[in-house]
């Protein structure tokens, strides 16, 4: 039989070791899940300046429930999650999906070139068609001796980064002359046209919105 006082020390041990274990075991998934996504509520909501108040008001829920739910403490029900969502203007995926290399990534080595009738330009795809994202970027190759493209108009807005050569770009009658290094960002709303002007092919990086393919 243990002595009284090597009793308490043993019973003190066990509970440190307890508490210890405790904190160093994981979390299971839905406790993971729930810090996960209560950690990008907050985050997001304090990156827009918004506050717990306008936030709960929006999704319809409680501000000490939503309060909750950012510190992990409770799971919200799809209605809510969805109510957060758009009180924030995200979609309910922001939330709950986890970064991986299919969806973030795209390598070099995956690069493919596609066409279209009536231009000789070659077109390489730099988002990845499973994101559904509105932001679209593309890697475009002009070839020397291409004919302007046509005038286009359309919502969205568009940004050129010339990587190499030089083009022409034309904004609703303006022709601006972009070389390496160069960048144009207009809305896609201004009628526009590009063509190649060097003795070389060009290189630019394409990035708009919405998405074009």
């Amino acid at each position: 039989m243990l002595h009284p006082i090597k009793h308490s020390l043993v019973y003190k041990l066990i509970l440190t070791m307890g508490f210890c274990l405790a904190m160093v075991l994981p979390l299971d998934n839905k406790a993971q899940i729930a810090v996960s996504i209560g950690s990008k509520i907050r985050a997001l909501r304090q990156r827009f300046k918004r506050t717990l108040d306008e936030v709960a008001t929006s999704a319809g829920i409680s501000k000490p429930f939503l309060s909750q739910v950012e510190r992990g403490h409770a799971t919200p029900s799809i209605t809510s999650l969805v109510g957060i969502a758009r009180a924030l203007g995200v979609t309910v995926q922001y939330f709950v999906d986890t970064p991986t290399e299919d969806k973030s990534v795209r390598r070099g080595s995956e690069l493919e070139y596609f066409g279209f009738d009536g231009t000789a330009n070659l077109f390489g795809r730099l988002t990845n068609l499973s994101v559904g994202g509105m932001l679209e970027a593309i890697l475009v190759r002009m070839p020397v001796g291409q004919n302007p493209s046509e005038v286009t108009t359309h919502a969205g807005e568009e940004f050129l980064y010339v990587m190499s050569g030089q083009i022409s770009l034309t904004l609703e009658g303006t022709t601006f002359v972009l070389q390496t290094g160069d960048t144009a960002h207009f809305e896609s709303t201004v009628p526009h046209a590009w063509c190649n002007t060097a003795r070389e092919e060009a290189l630019i990086v394409w990035v708009g919105t919405p998405r074009l393919f």
